[in-house]
């Protein structure tokens, strides 16, 4: 079987019954990870589990070393990544605590190192993104939500924001006139690093809240807790049924 990785977002630090074989700290020619890589067994399947914002949860998503974390996978043997992330909800489906994966993306973030083909010795190098996530390991994911009867929407564009601070109504406004089902602040460059390196990638996104303005007053940490504790457990029921059913 292709060696799975699972990237922990807000909500997701560590994964609940992953056998614990070996934590390594990986010093990548960009520098540190995130976290120690977590490699274990789960439903006797080797497992790679990092969290994203560091564990405990302390890094911002501006601050976060994608280029560290998708190379010290890649230098692990892993073939496919599934990135949960927690989101805000734009469009009517998206509502708090489902679960959506995504088939595009718009990126809005700025100032971050988003290629690994930046320096005097890569050659200028485009590669394709037509389709940011990967067409199998979204086909996969729906089966398994199906099969754990789990409801999943399994389409939208997700904007990626910049962050830390959340959205205005009026730049929630624009992103749903660009096509944006949801918006969130970690997908890129996560998505087109993994694309560079030729990781298969897909994300599972939890609706953590309603986007700005989408509902009278204020967005609080508390609704957010809330719906992320539901979401997360569904999250989780779609991941045990992919790894369970991964050859």
């Amino acid at each position: 079987m292709k060696k799975i990785a699972i990237i922990g977002g807000t909500g997701l630090t560590q994964l609940n019954g992953l056998q614990l074989i070996s934590s390594e700290k990986i010093d990548t020619p960009y520098g540190l990870p995130s976290a120690e890589l977590i490699t274990g067994k789960l439903h006797n399947k080797h497992i790679v589990f990092l969290a994203r914002h560091g564990n405990p949860h302390a890094i911002p998503p501006h601050s976060i070393n994608y280029r560290a974390n998708l190379w010290a996978l890649k230098h692990l043997g892993v073939q496919s990544i599934i990135a949960v992330a927690a989101v805000g909800g734009i469009t009517a489906a998206m509502a708090p605590a489902c679960l959506a994966l995504p088939d595009q993306i718009i990126d809005y973030t700025y100032g971050r190192k988003h290629t690994f083909f930046d320096d005097d010795t890569t050659p200028v190098t485009h590669i394709d993104f037509t389709a940011p996530y990967s067409s199998a390991l979204r086909a996969q994911l729906i089966v398994a939500a199906a099969h754990a009867n789990i409801q999943l929407v399994n389409t939208g564009t997700y904007g990626c924001t910049q962050g830390p601070r959340l959205e205005t109504s009026a730049e929630i406004k624009r992103m749903e006139r660009d096509g944006c089902d949801l918006v969130g602040m970690t997908g890129m460059p996560e998505a087109v690093l993994a694309r560079e390196l030729q990781l298969e990638y897909a994300a599972l996104a939890v609706v953590a809240n309603w986007g700005a303005g989408k509902t009278e007053g204020e967005i609080t940490m508390t609704e957010i807790e809330h719906n992320l504790h539901a979401g997360m457990a569904n999250a989780l029921g779609v991941l045990e049924a992919f790894i369970s059913s991964t050859e």
